[in-house]
């Protein structure tokens, strides 16, 4: 049984038939800025989509096609002493944390401007499709500030040499370079992102739930352990995979083509 969908201040979550969890920032300027009341319903609500069982995948998502996240609210933060920029600071960590710790995949929808704490919100999913009218950057150092947190995750994402110049320079890239780095998986025209998400969400939704839970925790596995440390569980959760019927149920129409050849 589905639970009602509570909610939010600022999100809000839909789910389809199939367990599609949807997570749309809500209420937070035309830009999806992240203020610190945005990012604490934004974090609750990836939470509460975190604990739901039937959620099979979760698509992470600004309003309107202007941008994904432009970024932290820059009036808050020019207000900040150094207490309240490590709280400030720790909440968008929370938020792009409880996005990495949900269980099925998270895609990043990115039209238009994705820019600071949004580029590290979307370095936080799996997947990220974008828009050719994208634009990415981490402009922090112009308003003196480093870019910290899930920043770190853009060097196994674009190389060393490319963070350096995107974090250094505060410059933007747009779309297309965003995509050639390897930021983006794929990118189509304006107006087709609701397209392309449904063309990663729909075999994600067809597979085997259990199988993709366990694919995505071994991938951050694999992604922080030594290589014999992922290979020991590796081996450990293909066993787990036949603890129920869900391998005998999704392979018997394949095998049931092969007999009919």
């Amino acid at each position: 049984m589905t639970a009602p969908i509570p909610e939010f201040t600022h999100a809000v979550v839909t789910r389809d038939a199939r367990g599609v969890y949807t997570l749309q920032i809500h209420d937070a300027k035309s830009l999806n800025i992240l203020a610190s009341a945005v990012t604490l319903s934004l974090t609750e609500a990836a939470r509460w989509i975190a604990a739901q069982d039937d959620a099979r995948a979760v698509v992470i998502r600004g309003t309107g096609e202007k941008a994904f996240v432009g970024g932290a609210n820059i009036h808050e933060m020019a207000e900040l002493d150094p207490p309240g920029a490590r709280a400030f600071i720790t909440r968008l960590r929370d938020l792009c944390d409880a996005v990495a710790d949900i269980p099925v995949p998270t895609i990043a929808r990115l039209p238009g401007f994705c820019l600071g704490a949004g580029m590290e919100l979307a370095a936080a999913c799996d997947i990220r499709l974008g828009s050719a009218d994208g634009v990415f950057g981490m402009p922090e150092v112009r308003v003196g500030i480093p870019s910290v947190i899930h920043a770190l995750l853009l060097p196994a994402l674009i190389g060393q040499g490319r963070t350096n110049w995107l974090l250094l320079t505060g410059e933007t890239v747009d779309a297309v370079q965003a995509r050639d780095w390897g930021f983006l998986e794929f990118l189509c025209e304006p107006g087709g992102l609701d397209a392309l998400v449904e063309r990663t969400v729909a075999p994600i939704a067809a597979s085997g739930p259990r199988a993709v839970r366990s694919q995505k925790a071994l991938l951050r596995y694999w992604a922080e352990s030594s290589i014999q440390a992922g290979l020991d569980r590796s081996v450990e959760a293909f066993g787990e995979a036949f603890t129920t019927d869900e391998p005998r149920r999704c392979m018997a129409p394949f095998l049931a083509r092969k007999r009919h050849r």
